[in-house]
């Protein structure tokens, strides 16, 4: 199946200022969004993206690279603390051929705990596709997640 990758910062739900819910943006400032995704692996899986809209890594200026991962290791703590992970699956998709359907960089942090799926026998294409529908979550639930991490963030 091929996927047609939005790409234009005009048509990017990233960019889009109504396209995520303001409610549901756990962070934001002239570096980073960060927000939950609305099909969740598991409560708590949050999305990084860069403010600036790009499509891979290797586009991102030295300070967005760094705020990434300066926040990665905030939000580590802080799922901790809300949702008891024990460790943690970091992705992202580059390309058509790897999955990515949104032209927008955004790296997947998703909190794990014992007999999560995909913890044992790991398989990348199960973890981040496994089969069957996921339900989409409730806006109710996701501002309640949203709530709960800015709580810790500060």
């Amino acid at each position: 199946m091929i996927m047609k990758i939005i790409n234009q910062s005009n048509n990017c739900p990233f960019c889009i200022v109504d396209a995520i819910e303001k409610q549901r943006i756990i962070y934001e400032d002239a570096l980073l969004k960060v927000f939950p995704t609305n099909i969740p692996i598991v409560p708590g899986h949050i999305l990084i993206c860069p403010t600036r809209h790009v499509s891979k890594i290797d586009d991102l200026k030295d300070e967005e690279l760094l705020a990434v991962r300066d926040f990665i290791v905030r939000l580590k703590t802080v799922l901790r603390k809300v949702f008891g992970a024990e460790g943690f699956n970091f992705a992202w998709n580059e390309g058509v051929a790897a999955g990515q359907s949104v032209g927008h960089l955004h790296i997947h942090v998703v909190p794990r705990k014992g007999g999560d799926t995909g913890i044992y026998g790991y398989d990348p294409r199960e973890f981040l596709y496994r089969p069957g529908e996921r339900a989409k979550t409730p806006d109710q639930e996701l501002r309640k997640i949203t709530k709960l991490i800015k709580n810790y963030l500060d």
